[in-house]
């Protein structure tokens, strides 16, 4: 009885140094509650948690706003063909006499074939004099030599044409179903009859974004904004370069979700609640629903609102902390909306971590157990 005694003091120690060892050491997704509330300034250390609440939900929604300065949205529509200078025309005059300025004995019209634009955007007509051609449309051109020699032969009819030249153009690239280099015609004259000219967005409409490069500047919007407010489908400029690519904002997704990854916005706007919905949902095996956490580094003016605070300088670290199962917790992931470079982390539930050391603790006793048997043999 003796030995037997001291053996089962010798397991009960064993096993008791065995479970602390496996408490301290056994793996886990992640910090739990009470080392990220040990973080906290409030604790000494650097950065505010806060539970998310109604208030913290209207002053975090941000949303990144695209849209077109005065500049862009105030140019008017170009014509159906623009001359530009280097551009090479055709021009025919007829004349409503025998014996005309132009045309020789016996013809009634006269062709000038190949008039090249100069660099200054000019042509000379005979008896026309100097036209300015660039930034004008053939059938402006048209006009102005008409008046020209309408003082100095009667009833001049004057055709002009393009030969050469490559006009107003954008050129098109990025996620579209078809890019190149695009004259703008009458039908395509504007941001989103150019898309569809060239074969539209090849990705989701909702995660589009359409920039223009005009000269030295540019602007942004979102593809589908072109449709919700028409002001944004402005007029196109020869020379224009027109971007279609997707939205690269992200989220990373960590702890006892249903995946830990790094995950790309498939829409403008993402609810907390979505974003844990796009990596699988919490895992139900390990996730506590009262632990959802959103690490972000907030701009100094929203944590300041969100916090009543004007002591602020800087971006501030923000841990916000969701609890599903609130009264109104899932209403508030809901309405909680992610930002990109946002850490969501969900905590595994404290059973999970006892159901860990429990298991490491009956293998320790097993092992002991088979041990204590071989001795006895």
């Amino acid at each position: 009885m003796k030995i037997t005694f001291k053996r089962g003091a010798r397991i009960a120690v064993l096993l008791v140094l065995a479970g602390t060892l496996a408490a301290c050491g056994l793996p886990r997704s992640g910090p739990n509650k009470r080392e990220i509330f040990a973080g906290s300034v409030q604790k000494k250390g650097d950065a505010f948690i806060v539970e998310v609440n109604d208030h913290v939900t209207r002053t975090t929604a941000v949303v990144p706003a695209f849209g077109f300065t005065p500049a862009f949205v105030n140019a008017g529509l170009v014509g159906s063909d623009t001359i530009q200078p280097g551009d090479t025309l055709g021009l025919t005059i007829w004349e409503n006499v025998d014996d005309g300025l132009l045309a020789g004995t016996g013809e009634a019209a006269t062709m000038l074939e190949e008039v090249q634009v100069d660099g200054s955007g000019f042509i000379y007509v005979p008896y026309a004099g100097r036209i300015k051609a660039a930034g004008n449309s053939p059938e402006a051109i048209r006009r102005i030599i008409t008046d020209k020699l309408d003082d100095q032969t009667p009833d001049p009819q004057v055709l002009v044409r393009r030969l050469a030249g490559d006009g107003s153009t954008v050129s098109v690239t990025g996620a579209v179903g078809g890019q190149g280099i695009f004259a703008i015609e009458r039908p395509t004259r504007t941001i989103s009859a150019m898309l569809a000219r060239a074969g539209g967005v090849a990705i989701e409409p909702e995660i589009a974004q359409v920039t223009i490069f005009r000269g030295g500047h540019q602007a942004k919007v979102w593809f589908q904004d072109l449709y919700k407010n028409p002001s944004y489908d402005i007029a196109l400029r020869g020379g224009d370069r027109i971007l279609v690519e997707a939205d690269t904002r992200s989220f990373t997704a960590m702890g006892a979700t249903g995946a830990q990854s790094r995950v790309v916005f498939d829409k403008q706007a993402l609810s907390a609640l979505e974003a844990i919905a796009a990596v699988g949902g919490l895992n139900p095996s390990q996730a506590d629903p009262t632990g959802v956490f959103v690490f972000r580094n907030e701009p100094q003016e929203i944590a300041s609102s969100v916090l009543g605070r004007t002591d602020l300088i800087g971006d501030q670290r923000m841990v916000y902390v969701l609890d599903l199962t609130g009264t109104n917790g899932v209403f508030l992931a809901r309405d909680f909306v992610i930002r990109d470079g946002d850490t969501v982390y969900v905590t595994e539930a404290p059973f999970v971590q006892w159901s860990k050391v429990l298991g490491a603790a009956l293998g320790n006793l097993q092992s002991l157990s088979a041990a204590d048997r071989l001795t006895n043999r």
